[in-house]
């Protein structure tokens, strides 16, 4: 097969960016002898260098408005690709590669985009009864391509396991003792998120085995949440809520033995690092965007209005408020034994 020079266009959230990796390697197994690149917005870009295949990449700006936008494509242009493959759905990012003058653009048939793709795949099913690795996976499959077993391998460096090791000594943790990660955000909306007084009891309980420690994450725009989280505490958890890159992240997890949280991006890098995962699922789908291996525990109700996929709910919050924290808790008693 001949050598060329390969731009993926990986999607723009942590959590979905994770679960593109094993379609990124299958790529790469394909096309051996090829130069994989990945175009990636600045807020994932740094998760593709703790990946097993490490593609070279090319850091997003912000494209606010024409110009930028002509301006990138043009940088895109320059750098000679051979072929562009869209694990995003949107028309934009479609008409990105075709500014770009790359002669081979390959993704899914939607959004009004087909005239912009050389190859292009129809949906055969709707893409909400799909996990979202699979989609992915499915997109090289519908384009002839042979498919890899779904793997995530995230690696990291002596020096920053060393370094988060490091961080939780800082706090007046042990790293020696079990520590269990909460992630109480959700960049979605409120809707996804499960109440912080909730999270706070699930922490009391926790933390009354003399060993538990508890360690808060989330973005700097969550930081509301976790103080609401802490000042409702017995004993106050650690935060490293807004203070952490997404390479740090990832080492803080990695030494986690338990990771509590909404339907996060997180929550995949804790998946694919193995942590066993505890997830709360309110409106929407786990079928789709839940944890795809094992270990892991999805908690849901049964509601009448699910799935709404609501950012804000507009009624009474039931999905979530009716998950109590001692039915979280017994299910986290069966990974910390």
């Amino acid at each position: 097969m001949k050598w060329m020079k390969i731009l993926i266009r990986v999607p723009n959230w942590i959590g979905d960016a994770v679960l593109s990796l094993p379609a990124i390697k299958s790529l790469k197994q394909n096309f051996p002898d090829s130069e994989i690149w990945v175009a990636a917005t600045e807020w994932v870009k740094d998760l593709f260098s703790v990946s097993d295949d490490s593609p070279k990449v090319i850091p997003i700006p912000s494209l606010k408005d024409a110009r930028t936008f002509r301006a990138f494509s043009r940088e895109l242009r320059e750098k000679d690709f051979d072929v562009g493959v869209l694990l995003t759905n949107s028309f934009s990012s479609a008409l990105l590669f075709y500014l770009a003058r790359i002669p081979n653009r390959w993704g899914y048939r939607r959004d009004g985009r087909r005239v912009l793709l050389t190859k292009s795949v129809l949906l055969k099913e709707p893409d909400d009864s799909v996990h979202q690795l699979n989609y992915y996976l499915n997109l090289l499959a519908g384009l002839g391509l042979k498919i890899s077993s779904p793997e995530i391998g995230l690696k990291l460096t002596a020096e920053e396991k060393g370094e988060a090791r490091q961080i939780v000594l800082s706090t007046g943790l042990d790293p020696a003792r079990p520590l269990i990660i909460f992630d109480p955000g959700a960049s979605y909306g409120p809707a996804k998120r499960w109440p912080a007084p909730s999270f706070a009891a699930l922490g009391n309980m926790l933390q009354a085995s003399p060993d538990a420690q508890v360690l808060l994450i989330g973005s700097s725009d969550e930081d509301a949440i976790a103080r609401k989280i802490a000042a409702e505490m017995e004993k106050k958890p650690a935060s490293f809520v807004g203070k952490t890159t997404l390479r740090q992240l990832v080492s803080l997890i990695s030494l986690a033995s338990l990771f509590v949280t909404n339907d996060t991006g997180p929550m995949h890098l804790a998946n694919a690092l193995r942590v066993p995962v505890v997830a709360i699922f309110g409106p929407t789908d786990p079928s789709r965007t839940g944890p795809f291996f094992q270990p892991a525990r999805v908690l849901r109700k049964e509601v009448p209005c699910w799935p709404c996929f609501y950012r804000k709910c507009p009624y009474d919050h039931r999905c979530m408020t009716a998950i109590t924290p001692r039915g979280v808790f017994e299910v986290c008693q069966e990974f910390l034994g």
